[in-house]
């Protein structure tokens, strides 16, 4: 994965949530994005997706910048996998109509070819037994694992993921995020807004801290974690790795 940003800002109002950030990720898989809540981590993130406008600044993904007016931005959507922290799937579909739906209307595939790659990524996922449930006949695990499916099926060039786990028990934390870590291993590329600091430190290639809207510190994740430079990283760590 190839990703720039260039002085990117994004306001709400008078309220800054992004300020002038800029970073340079190139030819490695996951890029974590880490720091205190209302840092600014999941307006970054959705401001890759296409799900959010910049006030200013650019973004270049693969080598091609993100075009923020309507008909590039489908086009951008479409190739980007997106999970986020509560599912977002359809509660009365069943998790196989969950996948084959946006495959069908938004992918252009055949009811039957979305079919199948829809129940080759829940065989994939060992959901297959599951397919004809809905969202609340499943554990939370398993509904985040469906929301994974959904994003992996559609072939993305990236997959972003928004506090994946923040919504689940320990047991399925580490479910979910050994999923996650196979992805990685598969040689996908990945986003990964997180809190849990020991996987962004074994799954990341790079680590972003986000503080108030600016990059902290920058780094690889031995850097980051080991050897921090900035007093902002140093704080943040002393504060969620106390316990």
């Amino acid at each position: 994965m190839k990703l720039s940003l260039r002085e990117v800002v994004k306001q709400f109002g008078a309220h800054t949530v992004i300020d002038r950030v800029s970073l340079e990720f190139d030819g490695a898989h996951c890029l974590a994005l880490i720091g205190p809540s209302g840092g600014g981590k999941s307006t970054l993130l959705r401001i890759v997706a296409g799900l959010e406008y910049p006030t200013s600044g650019a973004v270049v993904l693969n080598d091609k910048p993100i075009e923020y007016h309507d008909d590039a931005l489908l086009r951008h959507r479409r190739s980007i996998g997106t999970v986020f922290q509560a599912f977002n799937l359809f509660p009365h579909m069943t998790a196989l109509k969950n996948i084959t739906l946006p495959l069908e209307k938004v992918h252009g595939r055949t009811p039957d070819e979305a079919r199948e790659l829809a129940e080759g990524t829940l065989r994939r996922f060992q959901l297959l037994d599951h397919a004809h449930k809905r969202p609340a006949e499943l554990s939370g695990g398993q509904r985040q694992r469906v929301a994974i499916a959904r994003a992996i099926a559609i072939k993305p060039q990236v997959v972003l993921l928004d506090e994946p786990t923040s919504a689940l028990d320990p047991e399925m934390t580490a479910e979910v995020l050994e999923l996650i870590e196979e992805l990685k291993q598969e040689g996908r590329d990945l986003l990964l807004v997180t809190h849990e600091m020991g996987f962004a430190r074994r799954l990341a290639d790079r680590v972003a801290l986000l503080s108030e809207g600016r990059i902290a510190e920058f780094g690889p994740p031995e850097q980051i974690f080991g050897a921090p430079e900035s007093e902002v990283t140093k704080g943040f760590l002393r504060r969620v790795l106390r316990y």
